[in-house]
């Protein structure tokens, strides 16, 4: 259910009551109409709008979208029931939500509103559990009032429902959760002497037993708890999707991520597939002064969202726009670092994430908030509203994307990556219970680190979700520890049928509720790849010790070590005792390469000093081609195609003009020259083509390139 009155979303967050100031609304509007802004979201606050049971105030509201009318700009009403009003925590103070050490959350100050009747958990749900029947009821009014108020408006654009999908690691043990809980085992064991069996707890006399566990360990109970609350928020999520669509069948209904999948979807439920699953436009919260400006780390944000998607449309649903002052995230790093934001950053910024897939853009601030710990942050515009170097910017940028000549370039989308990069929940879930309590922390590293090995090896590495498998060809499985058989069939099948995967150490060691497999590889992978395991080290905290070769190549292990006899593979390096690290093989009409260790948790421990030789190798080894080969391994490249038109993307995230040659591979066409879509300083006679620092070279191509993804 897409809108077409916006060719290209460009916006920002604006209203967070009370910033900015009412007396600057009308001149704010009318400055982003003139800029080019062409839609605003806003954080319409139960807290703030049913100041008493029944009664709404909702003339800020009304004259926000009235102004928005009048500019012809778009809104986005972001809910935020997570925002309580005081009565509400008064009134229905036996449904606050409990910690795992039994300790209630409350009413705070909200650090992104400066504004009342937020929990202070940190997580994205409210202080309130929406378990309890009576606080869902009266949470149902204000989503029903709401949409009931604005659906015909003329400025509506849709609903932003559970702003940045998460929840806290230590929530939700109120007895309504718990309650919740005991059904959700119900419905899945069917019976309390089934669950019993499935936990190793053989005295539960009654459901009312059951208590969730408050510290998390590698045990069955734990695996559900993690699972209840995945099911339990994101089923309050489409309750709120379905109270909306219950009054407005029209609008959009969106919703962003923190693109937190990697590492936050077992503790803190970041599952952004789920999310995006629900909505008809997804998105997600990037702010390089939080998270740092490395490429890989921007190149992250936006790719996994894409994978995510699956297909539908994404936006940069906050991008960062100016300055952070005094937060944890920025103490000790340099300025340069995402800490005070050019006019060159925003540009590059957004520009990465459209690089990416994302086909619309806002900044988390139009202007900064005035008051509270965020004072300042984010806002492109000045304290006061004026305009700055970096709303110029903006405003730019705003105006480029909307002009109808960029209509073939916004309908054109990345293709397929060369490799996919493998995501597991359970694989996740595993490793949090399994390393809970300790600082290694593994899988996140191993992750991360295959990512960024074959993104720095110039390749486009694409997040694939087990569940999507069969719309790529060559997989690599970082820190594959635990998954269940159903998955496991799910691989050999694909293998079988000609897919190429490379895994690393002990793939599926771990089976079903995450009991050890007693012949390794498990769960019937030994013959994928053909091998038997011989020995196993669980050693992560000297994971650095371990050391490998292919062919004869050195390369740094990490994480955990596995040696193998084989089985109907054929040896391809040994460790340096000389037990044997890696593994071909051929299964079906497919390929397996299995590696002994995690070399991906090296790469990233080393940030990228080691192993770049070896992850080069492994493309060499599957006999794929680059889409497209740089000389400059300081530029990024991506290939957009689209039934009305194809276009090779070059970005330089450096401080400093980069030139390189292109080659793009069989079948994508030639760059031309002749007419960038974004300006280019210069192509030299040689065949170099320069690329302005901090900034992207959009080209198109011909002839038509291959079909999208």
């Amino acid at each position: 259910m897409l809108r077409n009155d916006i060719q290209f979303p460009y916006g920002a967050v604006y209203f967070r009551k009370s910033n900015p100031p009412p007396e600057d609304w009308e001149r704010d509007y009318t400055t982003a109409r003139e800029d080019g802004l062409n839609i605003f979201r806003h954080w319409f606050m139960w807290s703030a709008i049913e100041t008493a049971p029944g009664i709404y105030d909702w003339e800020e509201y009304d004259r926000q979208m009235d102004l928005a009318a009048k500019n012809g700009i778009k809104t986005v009403i972001a809910e935020l029931i997570h925002a309580v009003p005081d009565w509400a925590v008064r009134k229905y103070a036996d449904a606050l939500q409990v910690n795992a050490d039994g300790t209630k959350l409350g009413s705070y100050m909200g650090v992104s509103a400066a504004t009342g009747g937020f929990s202070n958990n940190g997580g994205g749900a409210g202080a309130l559990t929406l378990n309890c029947p009576e606080v869902k009821e009266a949470a149902g009014k204000f989503l029903t009032a709401l949409a009931s108020r604005y659906k015909d408006h003329p400025a509506i654009y849709g609903y932003d429902v559970w702003n940045e999908c998460n929840y806290s690691a230590e929530v939700d043990y109120s007895s309504y959760a718990k309650a919740a809980f005991r059904i959700w085992l119900e419905k899945k064991y069917g019976s309390l002497k089934v669950l019993a069996k499935a936990w190793n707890r053989y005295s539960y006399a009654d459901w009312a037993d059951i208590e969730p566990p408050a510290h998390m360990a590698p045990y069955p109970e734990c695996v559900d708890w993690l699972q209840f609350k995945r099911d339990n928020f994101y089923d309050q999520m489409q309750w709120r999707i379905d109270t909306i669509r219950a009054v407005d069948q029209k609008n959009v209904i969106a919703a962003h991520g923190i693109s937190g999948s990697i590492p936050n979807m077992a503790s803190n439920g970041c599952d952004d597939w789920l999310a995006a699953s629900k909505v008809e436009v997804y998105g997600f919260t990037w702010i390089q002064a939080r998270k740092g400006t490395e490429p890989w780390k921007t190149w992250y944000g936006v790719d996994i969202n894409r994978a995510a998607a699956r297909g539908k449309p994404f936006w940069h649903a906050e991008r960062q726009g100016g300055p952070l002052w005094l937060q944890p995230q920025v103490i000790g790093r340099d300025k340069e670092d995402g800490r005070v934001a050019e006019p060159e950053d925003i540009r590059i910024w957004s520009m990465t994430s459209l690089a990416g897939g994302a086909r619309g853009v806002l900044n988390l601030r139009w202007r900064p908030l005035l008051d509270g710990p965020l004072f300042g942050a984010f806002g492109a515009y000045g304290m006061d509203g004026s305009r700055t170097s970096r709303s110029d910017m903006q405003s730019a940028m705003a105006k480029w994307a909307n002009d109808p000549a960029r209509a073939a370039l916004w309908e054109a989308k990345p293709i397929r990556g060369e490799i996919g990069i493998l995501v597991v929940r359970e694989t996740q879930e595993w490793d949090y219970l399994l390393n809970y309590d300790r600082k290694e922390k593994p899988y996140p590293e191993a992750m991360w680190g295959a990512y960024r090995a074959f993104l720095d090896s110039g390749l486009q590495p694409d997040w694939v979700h087990i569940d999507d498998i069969d719309a790529h060809d060559f997989l690599y499985f970082p820190y594959p520890i635990m998954f269940t058989a159903k998955q496991a069939e799910q691989l050999r099948a694909w293998v079988e049928k000609g897919g190429t995967l490379i895994a690393e150490a002990c793939p599926g060691y771990f089976g079903d509720r995450g009991r050890v497999g007693t012949v390794q590889p498990n769960l019937g992978l030994d013959a994928v790849f053909g091998v038997h395991e011989e020995t196993v080290e669980f050693m992560p905290d000297i994971g650095d010790r371990i050391h490998f070769d292919l062919d004869g190549l050195p390369v740094d292990g990490g994480g955990l070590l596995q040696s193998y006899g084989l089985t109907g593979g054929t040896g391809r390096g040994r460790f340096t005792d000389g037990r044997l690290a890696i593994v071909e093989n051929r299964y079906g009409k497919g390929r397996t390469l299995l590696i002994g260790t995690n070399p991906s948790v090296a790469y990233y421990r080393t940030d990228g000093r080691k192993n770049g030789a070896f992850f080069a190798a492994l493309l060499a080894w599957s006999g794929r081609a680059k889409h497209v080969t740089l000389d400059n391994s300081n530029l990024f490249a991506r290939v957009h195609t689209g039934e009305k038109g194809s276009f090779l993307w070059l970005v330089n995230p450096t401080r400093t003009s980069q030139s390189t040659k292109v080659k793009l591979a069989e079948g994508l066409g030639q760059p031309d020259f002749a007419g960038p879509v974004w300006p280019v300083d210069h192509i030299h006679g040689d065949g170099n083509i320069e690329v302005s620092a901090r900034d992207v070279l959009i080209l198109p191509l011909r002839p038509k390139s291959v079909s999208q993804w």
